[in-house]
């Protein structure tokens, strides 16, 4: 295609998920996110799904059509959309189109320091930590860095995808925070994380003075994107769309507190419920609790560690992952709390037949009659030969939801 042809493209894709965004449908799907975490009963428990690394089966590469670097990337994100609406589930869909604000960080590298990885040999394998810290010593190397707004590259973005797509889906600045509060994460990729397990048992002021760092570091970025004055609103999209939370400066401008904050504990599965407390938990409740409302948990199992959870600031939404204990979650959060009940990602593509999905959603969703809750799918790296999956996958999830709507 001649890029004319390509533009014109692009605008046919961005014309049908703008028609989307304004639908009656849309807008419902929007209310049950908006009820299940305001505490108000949906008409249902929303379904949501999230490809990641099966979107190189649902869209190869090579189907994309435009050659033009910045069309092919609109056209991937559109055809995205299109793809979700058609499996069906509550994807909910903007009737904006966002320009991320460029925000410059010195040091480039943002620690000071290069994160390495040990790659693997294989396609598909799994790479290693190389930590930069390989010793107590190596903590001098890490810089405090600074965030600023470029004003410049940012107006460019906005004008460019202005002209190109502004009489379809006004084109808004978004300007989201460089940090959540999974410190833990970061922490493994500085120091590596089977050195990070062995420092809380023979140093653990060694992990202290890190998770301080780390701590002090996102406290201080999620400052100077405030003082920008562009902070925008993150109650948007899946899993987090929500009634507006707080009431804006009178400047009009957001701050933490309007915003959802969201945290995990992946890195520290297999660690203790009090060391978890210790060397994690204490230092993420203050980043926690400049946030209106906050989200905690994902993949790890929070069975033992669920009355640490709530001591959480302002939770809302309690992650139970597919290996945290659900009976123990309803027991304990009850309808206090908005549950997401994670599915494993396994369980749903690699069975030849769907009788096990729908055994398992229906038996949950049974069992968490009376709850607020979320069913969430993610984490999804195959399809693993059956390409009709998650459309199979989202219909049953509904009917569960449906049967067992309060």
């Amino acid at each position: 295609m001649t890029e004319h042809e390509q533009r014109e493209y692009v605008r046919d894709l961005a014309s049908r998920v703008c028609e989307i965004a304004t639908s009656e449908e849309n807008e419902s799907t929007k209310k049950r996110w908006r009820d299940v975490n305001a505490l108000r009963k949906p008409d249902r428990a929303p379904v949501y799904c999230r490809p990641i690394g099966a979107w190189n089966e649902l869209l190869p590469e090579e189907e994309l059509r435009c050659s033009n670097p910045w069309l092919r990337s609109l056209e991937r994100e559109f055809r995205k959309v299109l793809i979700k609406h058609d499996i069906g589930d509550d994807d909910p869909v903007e009737a904006n189109f966002f320009v991320d604000a460029v925000i410059d960080r010195d040091p480039p590298n943002l620690w000071g320091v290069d994160i390495g990885r040990h790659q693997p040999d294989l396609k598909g394998g799994a790479w290693s930590y190389d930590p930069p810290i390989k010793s107590e010593a190596d903590f001098e190397k890490l810089k405090f860095p600074t965030f600023s707004f470029n004003a410049s590259k940012t107006d460019e973005a906005l004008s460019k995808t202005n002209d190109l797509l502004g009489d379809i889906l006004p084109v808004k600045l978004r300007c989201n925070l460089p940090f959540e509060a999974t410190l833990c994460r970061h922490a493994a990729d500085l120091r590596g994380l089977s050195e990070l397990m062995m420092d809380m048992a023979v140093a653990p002021e060694f992990v202290h003075r890190i998770m301080e760092y780390l701590r002090d570091v996102v406290l201080n970025s999620f400052s100077q994107i405030e003082q920008t004055g562009l902070l925008s609103p993150n109650n948007v999209g899946p899993l987090f769309c929500s009634d507006d939370m707080g009431n804006p400066n009178s400047d009009g401008k957001l701050t933490c507190a309007n915003l959802w904050g969201s945290g995990n504990s992946q890195e520290f599965d297999q660690v203790s419920p009090a060391m978890w407390e210790e060397f994690l938990l204490a230092y993420q409740i203050p980043i926690l609790e400049r946030f209106g409302l906050t989200a905690y948990g994902c993949c790890e199992n929070l069975t033992n560690k669920i009355d640490g959870v709530l001591k959480i600031p302002n939770l809302r939404i309690f992650v139970s992952s597919a290996w945290t204990d659900l009976d123990r979650v309803i027991e304990k959060v009850g309808d206090n709390y908005t549950i997401m009940w994670r599915q494993k990602a396994s369980e749903v593509v690699f069975p030849d037949d769907t009788d096990g999905i729908r055994r398992h959603l229906e038996d949950g969703t049974k069992r968490l009659k009376g709850c607020y809750y979320q069913i969430v799918l993610r984490e999804l790296q195959t399809l693993a030969g059956h390409p009709k999956r998650l459309h199979e996958w989202t219909r049953i999830a509904i009917e569960a939801a449906e049967k067992n709507a309060s």
